[in-house]
């Protein structure tokens, strides 16, 4: 584009859209960046199992497990992001060397929960994260978004309990916590809580804060001399996933590519000839056969018009359309990759349950998004 472009002007233009696409992609990374490091520490100390087992009795039933799991999935991966509350659920599901149509369901519900549980928080869905960065919803609404979800992974969690009433032995593993772990895993909820106060309040970008967090973080890490040669505070920025930041930024920087030439001026035909509540009920369908990242991407690159609620609507199909196959999300591939026995066509199985309870949840979104005032 810059060696074929017809002129001065021309080229100006390309270089001023390059820079708008890396200072956004910057502010996803970054953002990212400092949310997955808080995790990957919590979770490399056993801060995060610890937890999970805590929550969990001696003796469980079967159908009050599958409910426990499901509220437990979409609390957590609000606060992290969706790889690392699948693998720590999958990894509690295979402790519990359950049959392998028990241990289906409930991979099948963790994957469901995980991806509903995101679309809530900026810090739990990628998705999410650039629909907000993109100024289409606030912290508010989304907050508000919470509720439908939660109830559509119940209503799946219900479904998928049919014919379990079992009882499960569940021996507890217990890690040891240190003080400084306990005052890290503080400091990551409190900066999570000023995320949403400051940028209400003050309109401060969660990108910021969430760096002043992490400086908070490496300075009580070596306050309490955690940062010492066998363990040093700053290599757990080297455990984070950098392969999906990495597919981010490839992904990004092709669609704001597409964006420039017009392109993705076909992504809003669909809007166009449908309903924009009918448009968004399908986006889910499309999300689970291509990634969301970059459908989401194309989208918002579209400039595509639509009221607030639509957006909140929009949000919730792209977040936990995914799910309704197992190829769909992260959460699915890293579950299928986990769980011998769960395929593609295992998976599918569940697609009517699967289909109701996302149904359901994506009928609340759109009595929120009516409760919206227009924009």
């Amino acid at each position: 584009m810059f060696i074929f472009a017809p002129g001065e002007t021309a080229q100006l233009s390309v270089k001023h859209s390059l820079g708008e696409n890396i200072a956004e992609i910057a502010t996803l990374w970054l953002f990212l960046l400092a949310a997955m490091t808080f995790v990957a520490y919590l979770n490399k100390k056993g801060m995060i199992e610890s937890l999970m087992f805590k929550l969990l009795p001696q003796s469980i039933g079967e159908r009050p497990l599958m409910f426990l799991t499901a509220i437990f999935c979409f609390l957590f991966s609000s606060l992290a992001d969706n790889i690392t509350a699948t693998l720590c659920s999958i990894a509690l599901i295979l402790s519990l060397q359950l049959p392998l149509e028990k241990t289906v369901k409930l991979t099948v519900l963790v994957v469901f929960a995980v991806n509903s549980g995101g679309v809530a928080l900026i810090t739990g869905d990628v998705t999410t994260l650039m629909i907000f960065l993109n100024g289409k919803v606030t912290i508010v609404n989304l907050l508000l978004l919470s509720f439908p979800s939660l109830i559509a992974v119940l209503c799946l969690a219900l479904l998928l309990s049919r014919g379990l009433n079992g009882t499960i032995e569940i021996r507890h593993q217990t890690t040891p916590v240190n003080r400084v772990d306990t005052v890290i895993a503080a400091i990551f909820l409190a900066t999570i809580a000023a995320t949403i106060i400051g940028n209400v309040a003050f309109g401060i970008p969660p990108v910021l804060s969430f760096l002043f967090g992490l400086s908070v973080m490496f300075l009580v890490a070596y306050f309490y001399k955690e940062d010492i040669e066998r363990d040093p505070i700053m290599d757990y920025i080297r455990l984070i996933e950098f392969e999906t930041l990495m597919f981010f930024l490839g992904v990004l920087l092709v669609v704001g590519t597409l964006q420039k030439i017009e392109v993705l001026t076909g992504v809003t035909a669909l809007y166009e000839q449908l309903p924009h509540t009918a448009a968004n009920y399908l986006m889910a369908i499309l999300s689970a056969v291509i990634d969301n990242v970059p459908l989401t991407a194309a989208l918002l690159k579209s400039d595509i018009s639509m009221a607030s609620g639509q957006w909140i609507v929009l949000t919730y199909a792209v977040g936990v359309g995914g799910s309704l196959l197992v190829i769909g999300s992260a959460a699915g591939i890293v579950a299928m990759s986990k769980v011998q026995g769960l395929t593609f066509a295992t998976y599918l199985r569940f697609i009517g349950q699967l289909l109701i309870a996302y149904t359901i949840g994506f009928g609340g979104a759109f009595l929120v998004g009516q409760l919206l005032p227009v924009v």
